[in-house]
């Protein structure tokens, strides 16, 4: 189940990255659900998801990367 949730979040940033502040609002509430070891899992995704996505490095900041 838990692994459910990280792949369900990840497809939610994925549909709203056309608006950073969506993005931005999804992202903290998937920070709330998920285990820690989890959002360490998102952390290296969300690297390589904004990579080529300077609008979102924001982002970054609800992660305390």
């Amino acid at each position: 189940m838990a692994r459910a949730m990280l792949e369900y979040t990840k497809t939610v940033l994925q549909k709203v990255s056309f608006d950073t502040k969506l993005f931005c609002k999804e992202l903290e509430k998937a920070v709330t659900r998920l285990l820690p070891f989890e959002i360490e899992e998102l952390k290296l995704w969300l690297k390589q998801f904004i990579n080529d996505k300077p609008e979102l490095q924001q982002s970054l900041l609800y992660l305390k990367v």
